[in-house]
């Protein structure tokens, strides 16, 4: 599936409607109670950072001046850690290292995991 974007803005769709869900942790964590500030995958996101860091398939560099481009253009009104997690997630199908519908469907499995529960 191609990545579709607002070619002024380098919106992508897929981010466009999680973006919009207003599935922030700060909103959600008080529904289940949960008081950490921090969202449960936070830790995931900084390691996966370090990982492509790492392979030199996204320097550190690179990764932080491209979320501040997008944070500023697409993301500026999501909060910090959601804001990091879309930053990533853009560059990776803007780069061509993850497939829009691929990304679509393994959410769709996520997501159908936890309503289950």
């Amino acid at each position: 599936m191609s990545v579709k974007r607002n070619a002024a803005l380098g919106r992508i769709a897929l981010l466009e409607a999680i973006r919009s869900e207003g599935k922030a942790w700060d909103v959600i964590a008080p529904r289940y109670g949960v008081t950490n500030p921090d969202p449960p995958w936070k830790t995931s996101l900084i390691a996966m950072c370090e990982c492509l860091s790492v392979s030199g398939t996204l320097p550190t560099l690179d990764r932080r001046r491209t979320e501040d481009e997008l944070a500023a253009a697409v993301y500026s009104e999501v909060p910090a850690p959601e804001r990091q997690l879309l930053a990533l997630v853009h560059t990776l199908l803007s780069r061509g290292l993850v497939v829009e519908g691929d990304l679509a469907s393994r959410m769709r499995t996520v997501r159908s995991r936890l309503e289950a529960v």
